[in-house]
């Protein structure tokens, strides 16, 4: 990555202001209960008429990544600080159909160097989800099968030619998934999920570039797609939400950075990762729920071994019921 970082007149330089905390009013309602979380890939449902709606802040951090299978540092860089403040809702049509909408607004900085981070809107990511199998039984729990789909487009024109510096990639997503859940009485659960994303190509504000050992004369980088899983391991109960996971993403294709160059937008991105996340109602607040979650990559290729953390706070407006009914 020398060559690059060190010198910066070869990239624009975007001024970061630090964002303001998005304010937030939460309306009460005296049909609500106490909160579940609702993202994409969990084997948690709505009932119809729910909506919930929340603000969640993220920082995630890294000073060592791969360079293909060379894991390494970067002094010219030093340690690379990413943070995101995202809103999202989710509202449930029926008791077994649910959409999930999320717009983050993402900011970048390293802490060495004469590059400077990126800041502004990320992608929309806008997603339904559907339990084509619901069975429950006293004696062997509940079952639970859900497919989804997602889609995500950029909000704004940042640049992802600034790796890795970049706020995003700019490419537009889709990604078809399947959930399978299994709940016992006690409350503990297990969740696997699995997704494939195609990605469409990006275009640069440069008429060439090199990577995987090739020259393409053309502004257009045709984006390998993705697959990943994740396993989690959780407890729902007595208003407690909690589980670890385990996850993987496996990149379909692209080239590794290159030796002492900056990594490349449709570069292989493959890593491992394991993570914790617990919420609860706040204390004689039950429409309103606090959320912490923590991750870290455990191996790599092409990425940085970051450490994530996040929290928010979200609210819910009618009553949600459990894993499974």
């Amino acid at each position: 990555m020398v060559s690059r970082y060190c010198d910066a007149r070869a990239v624009t330089v975007l001024s970061v202001t630090p964002m303001k905390i998005l304010s937030f009013v939460l309306l009460f309602s005296a049909l609500a209960v106490p909160l579940r979380a609702q993202t994409i890939d969990d084997g948690i449902m709505m009932t119809a008429g729910s909506l919930q709606t929340g603000e969640i802040y993220t920082r995630d951090t890294w000073n060592q990544y791969w360079e293909g299978t060379l894991k390494r540092t970067n002094g010219n860089i030093g340690t690379i600080t990413t943070q995101s403040n995202a809103l999202s809702a989710v509202y449930g049509f029926t008791n077994r159909l649910m959409v999930v909408g999320m717009v983050p607004y993402v900011w970048t900085r390293p802490s060495q160097g004469v590059l400077q981070g990126q800041g502004g809107m990320q992608d929309m990511t806008i997603g339904g989800k559907y339990a084509f199998i619901e069975r429950s039984s006293a004696k062997y729990g509940a079952l639970r099968a859900i497919v989804a789909v997602s889609g995500s487009f950029p909000l704004s024109s940042y640049t992802p030619d600034f790796a890795p510096l970049s706020i995003g990639t700019q490419s537009q997503r889709i990604s078809p998934r399947l959930t399978l859940n299994y709940q016992t009485d006690t409350g503990v659960y297990l969740t696997g999920t699995t997704s494939y994303t195609r990605r469409a190509d990006v275009t640069l504000d440069r008429p060439y570039y090199f990577t995987d050992n090739q020259f393409f004369l053309t502004n257009r980088v045709e984006m390998p797609n993705v697959a990943d899983y994740t396993v989690a391991v959780g407890y729902l109960k007595h208003d407690l939400n909690t589980h670890v996971t385990f996850s993987q993403q496996t990149t379909q294709g692209g080239g590794d950075i290159r030796r002492q160059d900056a990594p490349f937008v449709s570069n292989r991105v493959n890593f491992s990762k394991i993570g914790a996340m617990a919420m609860y109602p706040i204390p004689k607040i039950n429409a309103v729920a606090f959320q912490f979650a923590v991750a870290h990559v455990l191996d790599g290729r092409n990425v940085g071994q970051s450490t994530t953390f996040s929290f928010g706070f979200l609210y819910s407006r009618a009553a949600q019921r459990r894993l499974i009914r």
